[in-house]
């Protein structure tokens, strides 16, 4: 019976993304709070595909990424009235929004160049 080998260097392999993830995460969603929760307790919020589940959201992450993923939380936004001016009348559209939480001593950068 062959035993697997341990990573020495106990850094996590996981497989190359495929062009399915880039597609379930749409962009990141850039607000004070969400800043607040990346520094402070380690949450990545994105949009996503409307249909995406949590373990879809979870397995793109950790392919793009390449960080552990330890817990996901998904959330519908509604769509909202607005107004520009006092004449013109619309509609934010709504979204689906993933809180991705990446375990404790790892870190992605959302802002490369």
């Amino acid at each position: 019976m062959a035993r697997k080998k341990k990573n020495p260097d106990n850094i996590n392999h996981f497989p190359k993304a495929t062009e399915k993830d880039y597609t379930v995460i749409v962009k990141p969603v850039i607000t004070e709070k969400t800043m607040a929760l990346m520094q402070n307790m380690n949450q990545v919020t994105v949009k996503v595909l409307a249909t995406a589940t949590k373990t879809e959201v979870k397995l793109a992450f950790q392919r793009i990424f390449q960080v552990k993923v330890t817990d996901v939380r998904i959330s519908n936004v509604k769509s909202k009235a607005t107004t520009r001016g006092t004449r013109y009348h619309g509609v934010i559209s709504g979204y689906k929004k993933a809180i991705v939480t990446i375990a404790e001593g790892e870190a992605i950068d959302l802002f490369k160049d």
